[in-house]
């Protein structure tokens, strides 16, 4: 009976009710969470056509740069330009010959220099003392008549021989002086050794035998000056012992010495590939290829002519200044990272975020180029987080859905119509303004979550805490009261209360009051304040909220470390106010803009500095209000000053204003 009962016709109405509105209802829940699934591999799948977008524009780029350069190799103008550029190596090979630019950074030759003429015959009687008979004042005797030798290869030769003998014979001093006039002879090839590079090794070789360590530490490090400005003419394996030698007196190598070392490491992996016509050897008649050295990578292009070839070594900061920066508007444009493997497979140079996945490779065997590039998203959460919300706007469009037919389309239509525009509202005004009342917010809570839990034992302490929320209290009522304050100046309702005002108090007053707030930044602030006693018509409150913007500003845009110099100084009828920063600077283009309403220069963009665009608008404002103006000097990268210039009132018959 109760289910007979049901089927009366209320009921039967109500059924047919529930089934007309669940059913649809379910039927739109369903399709709906098929759409959201759709949408998160939507999501995914435009991230990756991004990426693969990028990719290919990124590779055309890059082709058309390396041609241009490659196209460029051998004229005197490329050859000038790149000779002087950081971290670069030009290597001219021709018939029998070679130029290097610059060439202190050709640390060493890729190939073995030839044997030089025989001279060990004359120096047979002399080593027959010195290693049969073990009489050393004979050897060197013997060894000091082939000084007066025409041949400097001999004579070095004979220097090496008569300071060995001096130190097995104990007489450490005169060895040493040996050694030293051994260097004297410079170039002059020993075995294929400069003379210079090995009679300064053995004195240092001989001083770390003698424990003479401040001398070594001297000695060695000027010799790794000389070695790493390319001072003699050696092959690898003389530079590899020598520099060997030198790391185990006084450590490692700098960044500066590895990466020239790299640069020389590059020409020697390419000689050892292929090399000049006169080793019977062939190149192919251009190429490109890249490999990590030192821990860095090297980057080669090389073409090869029946007259010369030319090869241009290049470490990661000439590949960035000269290729990958022309590349900064596609990577900024398609929101993506780039980061580049050398041909061996080796990520080492890039956005460390852009070897992560998700991403797109483009291999060398795919470009021709000589890495393997590795594209990403550059903030794929962010762009998920923003199809998220689409998601999140459709599930709560279900929602809506399945109340309004519940509800009645009257009433959902009007809480939908709500919510939107409470949404709309709340995103307009978080847009605005939330990175300004972030920082004093989270103090805020940061202290008042301690004082909570009790964390501040102390009467000092909590002085310190209250001081603190004060300042993020005033920071916040200051925040408040600008936008209050701008709108109603937009609105032409702001009325400035005019009184004779003293200067220097003002002045004073706003930059201890700003010193207190930005002390526990690590900020100062230092005034230069002249005129005393100048005064001038001026709505204080204003005027202070005016300077406190430029100080502000100073602040925010300056290196954390440089002070903030605020001077005054009168000038006829004028007083001037200069607020000076040693920050970012302003672009020459754009210091007539900035005191636009809402407008940020691309310096401050870039640096990711916050702000809502509205202090210097307001600070004009005020300041014209007042019958004055406001200048403008800055140079991009050193600061930028601004002043404010304010009529003052006439001197009074003491000689002071009134």
């Amino acid at each position: 009976m109760p289910f007979i009962s049901w089927l009366n016709p209320p009921h039967r109405l109500l059924s047919f009710f529930l089934a007309v509105t669940l059913l649809p209802a379910a039927s739109l829940v369903w399709m709906g969470w098929r759409l959201f699934q759709q949408d998160q591999v939507l999501a995914a799948q435009r991230l990756q056509e991004r990426r693969e977008y990028a990719a290919d524009l990124i590779v055309r780029a890059l082709h058309k740069r390396l041609a241009e350069e490659e196209k460029a190799f051998g004229d005197p103008s490329w050859t000038k330009a790149n000779a002087n550029a950081d971290d670069v190596l030009l290597v001219f090979f021709g018939a029998g010959t070679w130029e290097a630019f610059p060439k202190t950074r050709l640390l060493y030759l890729p190939y073995s220099l030839p044997p030089p003429e025989s001279t060990d015959r004359l120096f047979r009687s002399g080593e027959e003392y010195e290693f049969r008979s073990q009489d050393f004042a004979k050897a060197i005797a013997e060894f000091r008549r082939l000084l007066s030798s025409d041949n400097s290869m001999v004579r070095a030769g004979a220097r090496l021989r008569i300071a060995r003998n001096l130190r097995k014979a104990g007489q450490f001093e005169a060895a040493l002086a040996e050694y030293q006039a051994l260097a004297q002879l410079e170039a002059v090839l020993v075995d294929n050794i400069p003379a210079g590079l090995l009679g300064r090794r053995a004195r240092c070789a001989l001083l770390a035998e003698r424990q003479r360590f401040d001398e070594l530490r001297q000695e060695a490090k000027v010799l790794r000056a000389d070695l790493y400005r390319a001072r003699w003419l050696m092959d690898q394996a003389v530079y590899r012992l020598h520099a060997q030698d030198i790391a185990d007196w006084i450590g490692p190598e700098s960044a500066s010495e590895r990466e020239t070392l790299s640069l020389a490491g590059g020409l020697a992996w390419l000689w050892e590939k292929g090399s000049v016509v006169s080793t019977g050897k062939e190149w192919s008649s251009q190429g490109r290829h890249s490999l990590e050295i030192e821990g860095r990578l090297v980057t080669l292009l090389w073409k090869h002519t029946p007259e010369r070839t030319i090869v241009l070594i290049a470490g990661p900061r000439y590949a960035e200044q000269f290729w990958l920066a022309t590349l900064q508007p596609i990577l900024a444009a398609q929101s993506v990272l780039l980061a580049l493997k050398s041909s061996e497979g080796q990520s080492v140079h890039g956005a460390s975020r852009a070897t992560v996945a998700p991403q797109t490779q483009r291999s060398v065997a795919d470009t021709g180029l000589p890495w393997t590039l590795l594209v990403a998203n550059a903030d794929p959460q962010a762009e998920m987080d923003g199809f998220a919300a689409r998601r999140r706007l459709l599930l709560a469009g279900l929602m809506m859905i399945v109340i309004l037919v519940s509800a009645g389309s009257y009433a959902m239509s009007r809480a939908l119509l709500r919510e939107l525009a409470a949404a709309r509202l709340q995103s307009d005004f978080v847009a605005a303004v939330s990175h300004e009342f972030r920082t004093p917010l989270a103090s805020l809570r940061q202290l008042t979550e301690n004082l909570v839990d009790g964390r501040v034992t102390t009467e000092e302490r909590l002085q310190t805490y209250h001081q603190a929320q004060a300042r993020a209290t005033r920071r916040l009522h200051r925040l408040v009261e600008d936008l209050l304050d701008f709108g109603r100046m937009e609105a032409g309702a702001l009325r400035y209360r005019l009184a004779p005002t003293d200067a220097g108090t003002l002045v004073r007053t706003t930059v201890e009051e700003f010193q207190q707030e930005v002390a526990c930044r690590g900020c100062t602030v230092e005034a230069g304040i002249e005129s005393a006693g100048c005064r001038f018509n001026a709505d204080r409150e204003a005027l202070m909220r005016a300077l406190w913007n430029l100080l502000d500003n100073a602040v925010k845009y300056s290196p954390a470390g440089r002070p903030v110099q605020v001077e005054m100084a009168r000038s006829g009828d004028w007083l001037e106010i200069a607020v000076r920063d040693h920050g970012l600077g302003i672009d020459a283009r754009e210091q007539k803009k900035v005191f636009r309403k809402f407008f940020r220069g691309s310096a401050s963009v870039a640096a990711g500095a916050k702000g809502t665009g509205l202090g210097l608008a307001m600070v004009e404002h005020i300041v014209r209000a007042h019958g004055g103006t406001v200048r403008l000097k800055s140079i991009l990268g050193q600061g930028s000053t601004f002043t404010i210039c304010l009529p003052v009132l006439p001197d009074g018959p003491n000689g002071k204003s009134d």
